[in-house]
């Protein structure tokens, strides 16, 4: 089967999602942010099928595409097992020390229950979730913890989340007053992956429908997306659908290093039955600490200043500068994004402190060129290039292609 080429459908407004997505991605990319790096990109990402290929009626790429684009699913439940292996190393608590214990990201005084600083733990090892929902303004997902519990629950206007090991509440609104859904702070299905993968799609892509697969007790195509380009860290996307609904059932992000998949993660079981109604009831227990957004800082959460915590995206990018300081290098899949910090560069381990100079050696690697000299931060999937004297060079590419980009800039 030909590739499916998606250059001749791609519209203005896809190709500004798409660059509002690198937006997105490039808001993670400075030290303490790396831990966010892999929540960003990950969001729930499939996995585990069931032995035996359904033998299903002949589809192309082209229509499996379709059939996602006009899935109309709005209620389901089920059990979503996540594991992310971006080769980051063991936290062992770290992420509490960059972010403020219990506290949201970058605060030191923000609520555990906020999404934002919760939700990172999916940034490594394997996590299991509880999801729901029932149409746009119900749904709910669960992060079953050792002996805890994190729920963020989303009915009409009120957004819910609640970390039962420290008893703390976190209100915020579905739409705040810069049109902003919270929804878009926490991630989602992969459904929500697929869709963001498939902005993708163009002339530096290969889109194949590659057999079957039988996933959470559904028979399910299995729509295979790889770059053509060299230099790009991804090696292929595959993505189980729903053969019946068209839901996209697993999602499964391989490096182009080969090795295990950066993240594996999908339905371990679904139902298209409607939720009862009290799945997304909520009321602070009693005793709990509740943190109204505005008290954690929403003004920090206004457009340029916050970014992507997982799947269900938000449209910001990095401060200082956001959006509006950020360029985008080449196309498709090795493209690169830039900006400035307007900073002096990041520290080396021995000029920071104790467990954060530890985990910035971990993952860095010095590096030189036209530019001067810099340090590139690495995972399996994402790469930046932090220059000496502030600048920022980001992708899912390769140290070498990061190091061409910052060279040819200067």
């Amino acid at each position: 089967m030909a590739p499916y080429g998606s250059d001749d459908s791609t519209t203005p407004d896809e190709t500004d999602d798409l660059r509002a997505g690198r937006r997105r991605a490039a808001r993670y990319v400075v030290p303490v942010a790396v831990v966010g790096v892999a929540a960003a990109t990950i969001g729930l990402v499939p996995a585990l099928a069931d032995s035996g290929d359904p033998d299903l009626p002949k589809i192309s790429a082209q229509q499996l595409i379709e059939k996602i684009a006009a899935s109309d699913v709005e209620q389901l439940s089920g059990t979503v097992k996540i594991t992310t292996d971006l080769g980051l190393p063991d936290f062992g608590g770290l992420e509490n020390s960059l972010t403020g214990a219990g506290g949201g990201a970058g605060s030191g005084d923000g609520s555990s229950a906020d999404p934002t600083s919760k939700l990172t733990a999916l940034a490594t090892g394997t996590h299991t979730l509880r999801v729901a929902a029932d149409g746009e303004d119900k749904q709910k997902l669960s992060l079953l913890e050792n002996a805890a519990e994190y729920s963020l629950i989303h009915n009409g206007k009120d957004v819910w989340g609640y970390d039962s090991g420290t008893n703390e509440v976190f209100h915020g609104t579905a739409d705040d007053s810069d049109g902003k859904d919270k929804r878009e702070e926490v991630p989602a299905t992969p459904k929500d992956l697929t869709e963001d993968a498939l902005k993708a799609v163009d002339d530096t892509t290969s889109v194949t429908v590659e057999g079957t697969a039988h996933v959470a007790g559904r028979d399910a195509y299995r729509l295979v997306i790889k770059p053509k380009d060299s230099g790009s860290t991804v090696g292929q996307v595959t993505v189980a659908v729903d053969a019946k609904t068209g839901l996209p059932l697993k999602f499964t992000l391989t490096p182009a290093s080969g090795g295990a998949a950066v993240v594996d993660a999908g339905f371990t079981q679904i139902s298209y039955a409607k939720p009862a109604a009290s799945t997304f009831d909520f009321t602070p227990p009693k005793g709990a600490k509740v943190t109204e957004e505005d008290a954690a800082g929403a003004p920090e959460r206004h457009s340029g200043d916050s970014g992507r915590s997982g799947g269900f995206s938000g449209d910001e990018g990095f401060a200082p500068g956001g959006p509006d300081g950020l360029d985008v290098i080449g196309e498709g899949w090795t493209s690169i994004a830039t900006f400035d910090t307007g900073g002096e560069g990041i520290p080396s381990g021995s000029e920071a402190d104790g467990a954060f100079g530890g985990f910035l050696d971990s993952l860095g690697d010095k590096a030189s060129g036209k530019f001067g000299e810099g340090t590139v931060f690495k995972t399996r999937l994402i790469n930046a290039l932090i220059t000496d004297d502030g600048k920022v060079y980001v992708g899912a590419v390769t140290k070498d292609a990061l190091v061409k980009a910052a060279n040819e800039a200067r």
